[in-house]
Parts: structure tokens; C-alpha cells; sequence
């Protein structure tokens, strides 16, 4: 007896404590601080990373703008995190000088990116780049008087610039402007322009019309980026330059290619390198990468590891400068990569494969160089795993019920950023192998303890094709039992993202619905990431049918547990999500009411004008002119049964969203307009595809606001 009022008082206090809490609030979003870069000094006393903030926007009480800066915590646990830059220009990626007295980092001047300087003993940052090119991504020398940064070059700066083309030289992979062979027509003008001239003085003219941006002439395969189209060709490169204000920087990447990533080997002698060095194929032909390495200056770069068909990419060499783990794949989208690891004096017939049928990040080395670190999106989550060297086991040391987002390890102490349901993003202290974690910041921690959350349940089922597909069942955050609730089934993009616990992106969403009195189910279907590359390819030629029968089956059996109303179900996704809500809809009527954010309606459309376009061959066989492939892209298309969608439906897309293209959106709009369907469409000025991710908060209120707005207006009919 006395154990059964025990359990009351616990059931009343906790229903109470429940009670008092406040719900997620649309504008909650805006409180929400994001973490990452993390790094730790050179002997781990210390942690610097970024903070990104959300904060209004000047004058204006309806705008809000995103604000980076870096903070520090010392990682013996005795104090809590201060914040190192405070101007209004945002600071990211920091980088410890060799000796941990200052931070490199990056931060805007007079319109570019440029290296700074924050000594830790106090002061002002100091400017130390001012580069014509602008400059990011710094890496100390050893030694610590040098720093090593990238720049982006344009075509037209590389071909005049007299340190990395001294010699004028012209690209030896062809420009691929019709009617001229060798590259001439890079050459520069040697004739005045003329309208009324000759030849010779027509082309300069329109070539002058080009730089005042009076026309822009495509002619490159790649033409999109993520705003708009894009005439010009960019070049990645690196440059040395001396610690100190006003040096000169020194070119240590030449030529007409790209360079991914760089930096020097322990004892700065080497560098270590990736990228694209093709010089025989345009940079838009070409999708391989390749690992090379150099002297610290640059000189005598020569090829570790490329193929052709294959991408080498992520080096990470170990402490001592022995091995060199890295990453590689096919250049298929449609891919897992393999990790690997070879001697660095070695070549790729002593590489060795490690085993794990995942997509890995943040590759990091043990200072002992038995083990190496990395994070991987896997079930829901995306724990921290550790590779022994020796053994070549992988063995898992967090939970799929979090997200690890930057990870850094020194001796043994471990830093690492974790998304999990109490908050989105949180800075956590553990033990080399993970243990002990605790947590170190209350970025988010703190305010939501006051909010009512909805816990998400996870459920499995197996599919049609025997693959075991997991979701996960969150009840509206007022839930009692006997009562019906509308249910709303969130579907992801991708098509090779993961959604689950561990996903930060999404967590302002399902907690905003489940406490406007939704239930949210949403799970990883046939064609996700985070469960191998079978799984990851069972999707292939089958964008509509097989992911529709695995997430209906997920509403199915969530309805099943007899709590849902039946009368008021939704669905919403964005981008491959977009898409498939469009063919659910085309082929299933049960739902109240629909949206589609940035989606893909015509895939044959969508290879002309989205810059993801490489996706329609790589899961289709094909291009739209070939007659299998064409009537792949038909039948998978949901614009191919528009006239079967009946249920109301909102769309949504940004005007500059590039990655899928928008004409789409407006195909589909207008043919159910014509139709005369209940149909709204919805137009985000200035808007790219990553507007609910990054973009303008006042949009991303908007769109969350106008989708359950628009949801309401049926489900209460």
C-alpha cells in the first residue's frame, strides 16, 4: 500500500511539473543556438568553437539575422563557456597557434573573408591577411610561423594573375566554347572594341558587355549554384603566409584546378593534399578526386592516391606523420564510401579497407595512433565510433538516440557537440573512449527545461523487400489517452538523408506540431542514409511506388495504435520529400490536407534547371533523351498523374532555389489551377533551397506558420 502512493505522489508531481511547463512556440526557433567548428588546443586544456546566435536585425522588429562568434571552455570542467569575439562581423573557424597562446580565425573586411589573429593573454584581434582573393580555412605550420589558407580564384583572375599563372599560360582541358579550338578566345584583347569594327573588335566589345554584366555567356556544364546561374569557372588554391600583419602571401597551389583541402604533415616539412588535377578535362567533366603530397612550399606535388571513376578524399594524417587515413568511393552519388588507411610513405597497394557500411565524417586521430575516430549518421542517430589500427575493428561508443555533430580528441579527453531531444545542440566532456560524458554548456539546455516535450518512440517494421525500415512515433505533447488527434507524417529529402532523435535540423518542427496537438510519425525509408549501401540503393529506378508503401506503412501502423483521428491526417516534406508527397497524393486520397516544400515534380525538367542534376542518371539509367531512361523519368514523375490529386495543397518554393529549380513547382501549381484542385502556391523572394535550414528566419517563421495555417483551415471543416 505504501508503494502504491509512492507511485501516485510521483504520477501527480510529475503530471504537475508537466502542467506547468510552457509549449514550443513558433518563434522558439529564434532561441535556438547552434555549436560547431570545435577544436582543442595543443595540449587539450582548453576547447575553442563556434556559437551561432539568432538576433533581430537593426531597426526592424519583424527581421532577424544569424551572428558567429567564438568561445572558449576550459576542458577540466571548472568553469563554464566565455565568449572570445564580440564585434558585430561574424568569426568562424578558429584554428590554435602550435603553443595554444592564440586562435587563427576568419572573419569579413571590406567585403572579403580574412585571416585574424586573438591573442588569449588579451587584446583586440588583429588583421593579419588582407588578401586580394580573400582568404579561409587557416592551418598553422608546426613550427607556428606560418599559416596555410585557401582562396577561390575566378578564370579570369587566374589567367592575368602573375604569381599563379607567371608564364600566361592557358588551360590545357578545353573551354568548351563552340567554334574555337586550343582556348584563343581566353587570350586577352588586343584591339579596342567596336560595335561597327571588325571581327576582332566585335568580340572585345561583347566581351566587355560580359564584364559589366550586361549578358552572361554559359558555356560550362555546371551553370547552377545554389542562387543562380553561373557563367563563371572558380579555382580553389592554397598560399602561405608569415605570422605576421602585412606579409605577402605565397601561392602553393598552381594551375588551372581545384584544391579540397591541405595541411602539413608533423614536421611541416610536407603537406598533404586533395582535389581535382585533371588537365585534360574540363572541371565540370570531371568527378574524380585525388590525395597528393608536396613540400611545404609546394613544390615537387605528386599523386599518393587517384583513379578514374574513383573520388579520394578527407586525408588525415596521424600524429607522428606514419599513416594516412582517408576516404574513397565511386563517383556515383549513390554510394557509401569505404575508409582507409596506407603508410604514408606507402602507396594504394598497401592501403587497407576497414569495414563499416556507413557514410563517415570528422575523421580523427588518438594521440597514441592506436585508434581513429570518426562520426556516422546510423539508425536514427549518429554515434561516435572508434577504428582500433591494429585489429581493424569499428566499435560503436554513443547511442543511436543522439546526433554528434564535431567531435575532437586529444590524449584522454574527448570534446564533442550532441543533439539529442533536451537540446538540439549542447557541448559535452568525456573520456577518450566516451565514457563519463558530461555536459559542459547550457547554449539551449536551460530554456528548454521550461518547454513540454514530446518524446519520439521508435518502431521497426520489414518491407516488401525484406529491409528492416525504422520510425518513430511522437504523441502531441498534451496527450491523454481515449482522446483523437490529428496526426501529421513528416517525410525527409535527400533521398539519402536520415531523420531520427540525432537530427538537429528537425527538431524545432516536430516539437512546434506536437504542441499545437499534432502527433508526428516519420520514419527512414528504402533509399535513406545511415543504413548501408543496399539499403541506400533500394531505391534505384523507384522513387515513387517503394518508399510510398514504407512510409504509409509507418502512418499505418501509427494509426493502428488507435489514438489518431482518421479524418485528420497530413503530410509535409521538403526537397526528395517534396516529390514524394506530390506522388502520394497522386495515388492515395486519405489525407486532410498536403504540403510540399522546394520539391521535384518532372524529373526530366528538373535535369535541366536543378544543380543536382547528376541525380537523374545516377538512379535513373539515363538521360531524358534516351528512350529507356525517358520513360523511367516518366513514370516516376508526379507531374505524369496530376490529375489524379485531389487533396487541398500548399506549395512552397524560393525564388533563387537552384539545387532543384522552381519552374517545376510552377508546372505543377498551374496544372492543378487549371484543374481547378484547392491549391496554393507559395513564393519565398531571395529564398534557396536551404530556407528552412539557414535562410531568412523571418521566411523560415513564415513557411512553418502558413503550413500549419493551411492545415488548420481543413482539418476544422
Amino acid at each position: 500500500m505504501k508503494r502504491l502512493i509512492v507511485c501516485i505522489c510521483l504520477y501527480i508531481s510529475f503530471s504537475a511539473s508537466g502542467q506547468n511547463k510552457q509549449p514550443v512556440t513558433v518563434t522558439d526557433m529564434l532561441k535556438i543556438k547552434s555549436i560547431g567548428n570545435l577544436t582543442l588546443s595543443p595540449d587539450g586544456s582548453k576547447a575553442a568553437f563556434t556559437v551561432t546566435a539568432i538576433e533581430s536585425d537593426g531597426e526592424s522588429k519583424l527581421d532577424y539575422k544569424y551572428v558567429t562568434q567564438i568561445w572558449m571552455v576550459l576542458t577540466d570542467g571548472s568553469s563554464t563557456p566565455r565568449q572570445l569575439t564580440t564585434t558585430r562581423e561574424n568569426a568562424s573557424q578558429p584554428a590554435w597557434s602550435p603553443d595554444g597562446r592564440q586562435l587563427a580565425f576568419v572573419r569579413a573586411a571590406d567585403g572579403k573573408s580574412q585571416i585574424f589573429l586573438l591573442s588569449l593573454d588579451g587584446g583586440e584581434a588583429v588583421q593579419l591577411t588582407k588578401f586580394k582573393y580573400g582568404a579561409s580555412a587557416p592551418k598553422w605550420s608546426p613550427d607556428g610561423k606560418q599559416i596555410l589558407f585557401a582562396a577561390g580564384i575566378s578564370l579570369a583572375d587566374l589567367l592575368k594573375d602573375s604569381l599563379l599563372n607567371p608564364d600566361k599560360k592557358l588551360p590545357d582541358w578545353p573551354f568548351e566554347k563552340p567554334g574555337f579550338e586550343k582556348n584563343e578566345q581566353l587570350k586577352p584583347a588586343t584591339v579596342k572594341m567596336n560595335p561597327d569594327g571588325t571581327l576582332e573588335e566585335v568580340r572585345a566589345y561583347l566581351d566587355n558587355n560580359v564584364i559589366d554584366k550586361k549578358a552572361r555567356v554559359i558555356n560550362k556544364l555546371n551553370f547552377q549554384d545554389e542562387l543562380n546561374i553561373n557563367s563563371d569557372l572558380s579555382f580553389n588554391h592554397f598560399f602561405l603566409t608569415d605570422v605576421q600583419p602585412g606579409a605577402v602571401p605565397t601561392p602553393v597551389t598552381h594551375g588551372f584546378y581545384s584544391f579540397a583541402t591541405a595541411e602539413f604533415t608533423r614536421d611541416g616539412k610536407q603537406l598533404i593534399l586533395s582535389g581535382d588535377v585533371d588537365s585534360l578535362q574540363h572541371p565540370n567533366r570531371s568527378q574524380e578526386s585525388e590525395i597528393f603530397i608536396a613540400n611545404a612550399d609546394g613544390s615537387q606535388l605528386r599523386k599518393l592516391l587517384g583513379e578514374d571513376q574513383k573520388v579520394y578524399f578527407s586525408p588525415r594524417v596521424s600524429p607522428s606523420g606514419k599513416w594516412l587515413a582517408f576516404q574513397l568511393s565511386e563517383t556515383s552519388f549513390v554510394r557509401v564510401p569505404q575508409l582507409a588507411i596506407m603508410p604514408l610513405s606507402g602507396s594504394a597497394k598497401d592501403m587497407i579497407l576497414i569495414p563499416f557500411d556507413r557514410a563517415k565524417g570528422n575523421l580523427t586521430w588518438s594521440s597514441d595512433e592506436k585508434y581513429l575516430y570518426f562520426t556516422a549518421q546510423s539508425n536514427g542517430g549518429a554515434p561516435i565510433y572508434q577504428v582500433n589500427v591494429k585489429t581493424k575493428q569499428v566499435e560503436q561508443l554513443s547511442d543511436y538516440n543522439a546526433g554528434i555533430n564535431s567531435l575532437d580528441v586529444l590524449n584522454n579527453k574527448m570534446v564533442f557537440v550532441k543533439t539529442e531531444i533536451a537540446s538540439p545542440f549542447e557541448l559535452y566532456l568525456a573520456d577518450a573512449n566516451a565514457k563519463n560524458a558530461r555536459r559542459i554548456s547550457s547554449f539551449n539546455y536551460n530554456w528548454i527545461q521550461q518547454k513540454q516535450l514530446s518524446i519520439p518512440e521508435k518502431k521497426t517494421f520489414t518491407n516488401d523487400k525484406g529491409l528492416t525500415v525504422e520510425y518513430w512515433v511522437m504523441k502531441p505533447a498534451n496527450y491523454e489517452p481515449g482522446k483523437k488527434y490529428p496526426l501529421l507524417l513528416e517525410i525527409h529529402g535527400g533521398p539519402m538523408a536520415m531523420w531520427g532523435p540525432g537530427e538537429s535540423s528537425m527538431w524545432h518542427e516536430f516539437q512546434f506540431f506536437c504542441n499545437k496537438g499534432y502527433g508526428v510519425v516519420y520514419c527512414n525509408p528504402r533509399g535513406s542514409g545511415g543504413y548501408g549501401e543496399t539499403f541506400m540503393r533500394a531505391n534505384i529506378n523507384d522513387w515513387g511506388k517503394g518508399p510510398t508503401s514504407d512510409v504509409l506503412t509507418a502512418l499505418n501502423k501509427t494509426v493502428a495504435e488507435g489514438w489518431a483521428d482518421t479524418a485528420k491526417l497530413m503530410v509535409t516534406g521538403g526537397s526528395y520529400a517534396g516529390y514524394l508527397v506530390a506522388w502520394i497524393i497522386a495515388h492515395d486520397h486519405r489525407f486532410k490536407a498536403a504540403c510540399s516544400q522546394r520539391g521535384v515534380y518532372d524529373l526530366s525538367t528538373f535535369f535541366g534547371e536543378g544543380n543536382a542534376w547528376r541525380l537523374v542518371p545516377d538512379y535513373f539509367g539515363g538521360y531524358p533523351w534516351e528512350a529507356a531512361a525517358k520513360a523511367n523519368l516518366l513514370r516516376e514523375s508526379p507531374i505524369t498523374y496530376v490529375q489524379n490529386i485531389t487533396t487541398p495543397y500548399i506549395i512552397f518554393h524560393g525564388d533563387n532555389d537552384r539545387r532543384t529549380g522552381f519552374v517545376e513547382s510552377e508546372m505543377l501549381y498551374r496544372s492543378l489551377k487549371v484543374l481547378g484542385r484547392p491549391v496554393e502556391y507559395v513564393r519565398h523572394p531571395n529564398a534557396t533551397h536551404e530556407i528552412t535550414r539557414s535562410g531568412d528566419n523571418r521566411q523560415r517563421l513564415d513557411q512553418m506558420l502558413r503550413t500549419w495555417e493551411f492545415f488548420e483551415r481543413w482539418i476544422n471543416q
